[in-house]
């Protein structure tokens, strides 16, 4: 029945809001005894020697002090694996390595990276964002067999040089050497519009068991997080991602976790926020253990946080090798990649195959979405556009179950007449109701069905449709019309006047149309139901969560809403040109239904 179908949509949109933004906080992890990895480098850690401060000089030795400085070049083929000698005194100095997709900033304390900035995300004043939270922690920070080569310094060619821009290709190496002649090599390939950044590192002079990549300095937002709380989502996404093989896993943790610790291969892993993402890609699934812990530093107070996060395994021979990923979230730009990087923006349940078949329906619905924009260069218009094309091949659907609420909504003046007559007998009124199906050949289940089942059909797209339009890149800082400047964006008009927790950043437009559509929407779908009660309830509830959701959305995924809403209404309005009560008066030939006689069951 119609009252049905109402209340399991609330359901399902409540299930779909906390499915999406309310992750459950994961059980305490439980220590467990030390790995084999971890006993290995327990064990070996006199393999390497670090080379102590230098009272004097106050700096640390890349190379034993009896060796003499020499000028080096940077090595320009990246196809160079030997590595001549840097036999030279290290002091610290950073290098900034341009490309045209980011800027990194490789500190010789560790040969690590220390800063990236990504020329892919400009802001609306044309400045980069910063990726990496913890610039003194930084990115890919090294360990073997337990010796920690974070505070090192490397030797690396040109170590005079500042900057350097990439016009084709640059490898920059780094060499550590401690005192007993044992080396180690960390080679930085770049290209000249390329989102990967090639690592390699070479053991030299000893065997090394195990090995620990971190990513220390955890992950910053590009975006500005807004100020005040809300009840609605903040549309802010930090997570832990990776790729075991059977899936991709998207983890929001609050304490120290470890994954695939037991079973499983990681093709890659690595952070998320909103708009991009940073990995360690693997060329072949390993068994490395990722492990992730909670940074306690907040840019805000609307700030999910990042994490620190480690790769570790055994060491298989001389080298390790790996991409570092820079991957800012566009759908056809990562999917490109083939190893389900486009999972990072949309995921599904995998025991009902939706993180294939509800993964495509996104992809396919933001193909649809940037098609409509090659037309129309307006995101605006593309959401419109869309959302009618949408909403018009739903239609069958949709009409079957506007006709199946409309046979029960022909037997509702009946239906009042025996709740009335039987209110105090419940045996006597279900037998009543049961006789009025009966006699207008109506099955309630089948009704029940036929209303139901095609809104279900349409839940998947609907629900694409919801989170592409929240997270797709797409229509960061993009206009639609007048005051919406950023559809990525709330359509704020004036921030001198807020409601707390309903619209902190200030009072917006959009929102309230959507909450009007919703009324009228809702309070026609209702008019089947014969509790009034139920049908004021429910008439002023979706309204009632859509004004607490709206305010922080989007404005792109609000203007989808508000259009659905609209062709709703007036598709209503078409099928149903009559007002339901005059089709009531109608049916009860202008009588008005009376209590004056109340049957019910004698005590014996």
């Amino acid at each position: 029945m119609k009252k049905n179908n109402v209340i399991g949509m609330v359901l399902i949109f409540i299930i779909m809001v906390w499915w999406m933004f309310s992750m459950p906080a994961p059980e305490p992890v439980k220590q467990e005894p030390a790995t084999k990895n971890q006993a290995v480098e327990t064990q070996a850690q006199s393999t390497l020697e670090i080379p102590q401060k230098d009272s004097s000089s106050e700096l640390f030795l890349g190379k034993a002090p009896s060796l003499e400085p020499v000028q080096a070049k940077v090595v320009e083929d990246s196809t160079k694996d030997s590595l001549a000698e840097a036999p030279f005194v290290v002091v610290p100095h950073e290098l900034e390595v341009e490309t045209e997709r980011f800027i990194v900033t490789l500190s010789n304390q560790g040969a690590k990276i220390k800063s990236i900035i990504v020329k892919d995300l400009a802001d609306s004043t044309g400045k980069f964002p910063e990726i990496i939270q913890d610039s003194t922690q930084g990115a890919l920070s090294l360990s073997f067999d337990g010796v920690n080569l974070d505070k090192a310094l490397f030797s690396f060619k040109d170590s005079l040089a500042n900057k350097i821009t990439v016009e084709d290709s640059l490898t920059v190496a780094f060499t550590f050497t401690d005192p007993s002649g044992k080396k180690i090599h960390r080679l930085y390939s770049f290209t000249k519009d390329g989102a990967a950044i090639s690592q390699k590192n070479i053991v030299e002079g000893f065997r090394a068991s195990s090995y620990r990549l971190s990513l220390n300095g955890g992950m910053r937002e590009t975006e500005a997080f807004p100020e005040g709380k809300s009840f609605g989502a903040n549309y802010f996404f930090s997570e832990v991602i990776f790729n075991n093989t059977f899936g991709v896993e998207r983890e929001m943790i609050t304490a120290k976790e470890t994954f695939n610790q037991e079973s499983g291969k990681i093709l890659w892993a690595g952070l998320r926020r909103k708009y991009i993402a940073m990995t360690v890609q693997f060329a072949n699934p390993t068994s490395a253990v990722v492990e992730a812990e909670p940074l306690k530093e907040k840019v805000a107070e609307s700030d999910p946080g990042t994490f620190k996060l480690s790769l570790s395994d055994d060491m298989h021979s001389d080298t390790l090798a790996f991409d570092f990923m820079v991957l800012p979230l566009e759908w056809a730009a990562i999917k490109q990649y083939d190893v389900g990087y486009e999972k990072i923006i949309v995921s599904g349940w995998q025991w009902c195959g939706a993180d294939t078949w509800f993964v495509a329906i996104c992809g396919f619905l933001l193909w649809l979405l940037k098609a409509f924009y090659s037309i129309i260069p307006n995101y605006g218009v593309a959401i419109i556009l869309l959302t009618i094309l949408v909403r018009l091949l739903t239609t069958p659907l949709t009409l079957k179950q506007l006709r199946s609420s409309k046979d029960m909504a022909k037997l509702k003046p009946e239906l009042d007449a025996i709740n009335v007559k039987y209110r105090s007998d419940p045996q006597k009124r279900q037998a009543a109701i049961m006789e009025l199906y009966a006699k207008n050949k109506i099955n309630p289940l089948a009704s029940c069905t036929g209303g139901c089942f095609p809104l279900l059909l349409q839940m998947p797209i609907f629900f694409g449709l919801f989170i592409i339009l929240g997270r797709a890149i797409e229509l960061r800082g993009q206009p639609f019309i007048g005051w919406i400047s950023d559809l990525s964006h709330s359509d704020v008009i004036f921030s001198g006047i807020s409601i707390p927790f309903i619209m902190p950043h200030g009072i917006a437009i959009l929102p309230l149309i959507m909450v009007v559509t919703t009324y009228f929407q809702t309070k026609q779908s209702m008019s089947a139901m014969t509790d009034p009660a139920q049908q004021k309830m429910m008439t002023w509830m979706m309204p009632g969560m859509m004004f607490l959701f709206s305010a922080v959305m989007p404005s792109g995924l609000v203007l989808y809403w508000i259009i659905s809403n609209i062709w709703g209404i007036v598709q209503y309005r078409i099928i149903n040109p009559s007002k339901p009560a005059e089709k009531d008066k109608k049916k009860s030939n202008g009588k008005k239904i009376v209590d004056a006689e109340i049957i019910s069951t004698k005590k014996k």
